[in-house]
């Protein structure tokens, strides 16, 4: 196993490893608060460019936790480098995402079981025509299973993976809107893609931030520490799941 990727974005330090098993916020801060208050003895493995990674448990199941930054392109690069240098099986994105849908709101959690796409990452793997980022479907069951016996209000659904926070198109969000997709974000197509082609397990979990067409929103703070529900979801996923 190396201990320093092609891209030195993760260096692992002396004596720590990645469990099979990765949830990956974009905020590295976020992560740095998921190993502080749901693992057990977390352990720092990487802190290159600040993308805080860390290795601990939970309910005795080893588990990690790692940024991935914002966009498809950062989130492409790390979970490749997971996946295909350091042995991770599954990756399970932990992320905010805009609302679209009426029925969506604020502190909502979607299960992301496909990811639509402006990304032109879609046309880097040579299939005729384009492939469909979906999600594992594993992964999928065991977090609505989760999110049921918990009593958590789940929306499964498709979502929008933009590479624009402020597209030039004011009526993009509209035409997502119309097309049913459940909220806007803009990583999760890009953790499909690369776990589709590497044969690895992938899964998206939201916590609404914002309503893109009522205007309501969260805080940064209460982003980075309010998404009790979603983590809970994720990690009973990660340490119930087939991986």
């Amino acid at each position: 196993m190396m201990t320093t990727s092609p891209s030195a974005c993760i260096q692992l330090k002396e004596g720590t490893h990645i469990a099979k098993t990765v949830l990956m916020p974009g905020d590295p801060l976020r992560a740095k608060y998921i190993a502080e208050h749901y693992l057990e003895n977390p352990v720092l493995f990487n802190d290159v460019r600040s993308m805080f990674g860390y290795t601990g448990t939970y309910k005795g199941k080893e588990v990690s936790v790692m940024g991935s930054g914002m966009g498809v392109p950062s989130m492409g690069l790390y979970v490749h480098e997971l996946f295909n240098f350091f042995g991770v099986e599954a990756v399970i994105r932990v992320g905010s995402a805009g609302a679209l849908q009426e029925n969506v709101k604020v502190r909502d959690v979607v299960i992301a079981m496909s990811a639509s796409t402006n990304s032109s990452f879609l046309t880097s793997y040579d299939l005729p025509g384009y492939p469909a980022p979906t999600a594992d479907f594993n992964l999928l069951e065991t977090a609505v299973a989760a999110a049921r016996k918990m009593g958590v209000k789940a929306d499964v659904g498709s979502v929008y993976t933009s590479d624009y926070f402020y597209h030039p198109d004011k009526q993009v969000n509209v035409k997502a809107r119309d097309m049913g997709l459940l909220a806007v974000e803009m990583e999760s197509a890009g953790l499909y893609l690369e776990a589709m082609a590497s044969h690895k397990k992938a899964l998206a979990i939201f916590t609404i931030s914002d309503h893109i067409f009522e205007g309501s929103f969260l805080t940064p703070e209460e982003i980075r520490e309010g998404f009790h529900e979603m983590m809970e979801i994720a990690l009973e996923t990660a340490v119930t799941a087939d991986i």
